[in-house]
């Protein structure tokens, strides 16, 4: 009996410690999203806004393409300094070192020319939209990512998303009424086509992704980053030559560029780490609280700096789609 009262008076500082442990874990795990969240937010409703404040006259005075490159190249540049802090610390391993096999090398081209694309395309989107439309229009991304889960990844959509993707199509339709013009929608049919068009981009370049990221869990995300970006950089360069070759030529790789500009770029690089981050360890309320949260920043702000008029349609719409991301959310945690 002494013995076992020993036992138990032994085991205590043990038990004690893991309690701790875990208090401990779970209270940096807490920090950890409260900072990715806060971080996400920030950067995603200021996306948008540093976009439309980049435009001179209603166009832009730089090249899109050589803005693209610099993002890829920054994007490239973070990742590596990452690995560096990674190999410092845990000395360099099978699942951060950056020489790999041609097999796994070949996934990332297809996901890295879509985001070219896409990332190529918000520009033009904003020439006919504004700020806070953009952030809204953005979320169709999630109804294209869904309906692509359940084509090429054969997963089953609940009745919670099939109903979310309907308040989202709502949501995002009623925030774009217009009652003080005898247009019915505020953005014209070229912004509704390229917002379509970039949320298809989008869905399918983050679903190809997701699967490359998830494929190896084990790997060093920066080490996947890296490689994504690599052929980011690539890209960006054949769309310089293509379309903005003879403009670079004659007035200057960074002809146009201001402190907006450059604050743009950043932006937009931090965006895409945060992004990636979030799709390797998959945190969905992260994504929603940043969304959520962002999309009423960005009209807050656009009031101040665009004298954006904030209407009663895009204020229910963005209450609308707030509900149809958190549906979305839960319903994939139903799963």
């Amino acid at each position: 009996m002494g013995k076992d009262v020993e036992n138990v008076e032994d085991q205590e500082p043990l038990v004690h410690s893991v309690a701790n442990s875990a208090r401990s874990s779970g209270v940096s795990e807490w920090k950890r999203k409260s900072v990715v969240t806060l971080a996400l937010m920030l950067l995603t409703s200021s996306q948008g806004i540093l976009i439309a404040w980049s435009k001179r006259a209603g166009t832009y005075d730089y090249s899109i393409t050589t803005a693209n490159f610099l993002v890829e190249l920054l994007k490239c540049i973070i990742s590596l300094v990452f690995l560096l802090q990674s190999w410092r610390r845990e000395g360099v391993t099978e699942d951060n070192k950056l020489t790999t096999t041609l097999d796994e090398v070949k996934l990332y081209p297809i996901p890295a020319a879509l985001y070219l694309i896409k990332n190529l395309l918000q520009y033009y989107i904003i020439l006919y939209i504004d700020a806070p439309s953009y952030q809204i229009l953005k979320n169709l991304n999630i109804i294209s990512t869904g309906l692509l889960y359940r084509l090429f990844l054969q997963r089953r959509l609940n009745q919670i998303q099939w109903a979310a993707f309907i308040l989202l199509a709502l949501g995002c339709t009623t925030a774009q009424l217009n009652s003080s013009s005898d247009r019915v929608m505020q953005t014209p049919v070229e912004g509704w086509l390229m917002a379509i068009v970039m949320a298809l981009l989008s869905g399918f370049a983050g679903v190809y992704t997701e699967v490359i990221m998830k494929k190896r869990l084990s790997r060093n995300v920066n080490v996947q980053n890296f490689w994504l970006y690599i052929f980011g950089i690539i890209f960006s360069i054949i769309a310089i030559v293509i379309q903005d070759f003879d403009v670079v030529m004659n007035r200057g790789f960074f002809h146009g560029y201001s402190m907006v500009t450059v604050c743009m770029i950043v932006n937009h690089a931090l965006s895409g780490i945060a992004v990636s981050m979030v799709m390797k360890f998959a945190d969905n309320i992260v994504k929603v609280y940043s969304t959520s949260v962002a999309m009423l920043l960005t009209a807050f702000l656009s009031m101040f700096l665009f004298g954006f008029q904030l209407t009663l349609p895009f204020f229910l719409g963005t209450m609308v789609v707030s509900v149809a991301v958190y549906l979305h959310s839960q319903g994939k945690g139903g799963k």
